[in-house]
């Protein structure tokens, strides 16, 4: 499949909301309640919160045929050599075909060799399965209250010298 990967810019915010909603509803779908997501990315990807994303930190998105189909966000490296992928998601119908890898490819690409991490919901078993497969080491278990519900979290991070392909 040939698709491509690049900065987001403002234009791309309706598509980048309608990915968040479609991977969201899917990838959670009898782990958050409906409500709770819908209320989630109603304020994590308002256009005023994507404007801000944009401007304080890494956004990329995939395209295939000119639609966006997946992106990756990250938060610049901190003083500690640290690096937190915020979100990662790909349409249902296109995952499989490394464009989550090349999103992941992307953030280790201005990492500056800092450790990257990522909050992941225990069971979201195709996400934390793309990120052992990536090298991604479990680090911290916890109980999130995400909005009233309680989820089962699990940290991991990324040693970007150790991927594995």
């Amino acid at each position: 499949m040939n698709f491509n990967i690049r900065k987001m810019e403002e234009a791309d915010i309706e598509a980048v909301q309608e990915v968040a909603t479609t991977s969201w509803h899917t990838t959670y779908e009898g782990i958050i309640p409906i409500e709770i997501q819908d209320t989630f990315l109603a304020g994590a990807y308002s256009k005023e919160m994507l404007i801000r994303r944009l401007k304080g930190s890494h956004f990329f998105i995939a395209v295939v045929d000119g639609k966006v189909i997946g992106f990756a966000n990250y938060a610049p490296v901190t003083d500690k050599g640290t690096m937190e992928l915020a979100a990662i998601y790909v349409l249902p119908d296109y995952q499989g075909v490394e464009i989550g890898s090349a999103l992941l490819e992307a953030g280790i690409a201005i990492s500056e060799g800092a450790e990257i991490y990522i909050n992941v919901e225990k069971e979201n078993t195709i996400g934390r399965c793309f990120y052992e497969r990536k090298g991604f080491k479990v680090v911290e278990e916890f109980t999130e209250n995400f909005a009233g519900h309680l989820l089962q979290t699990i940290r991991m991070v990324l040693y970007p010298h150790r991927v594995q392909s």
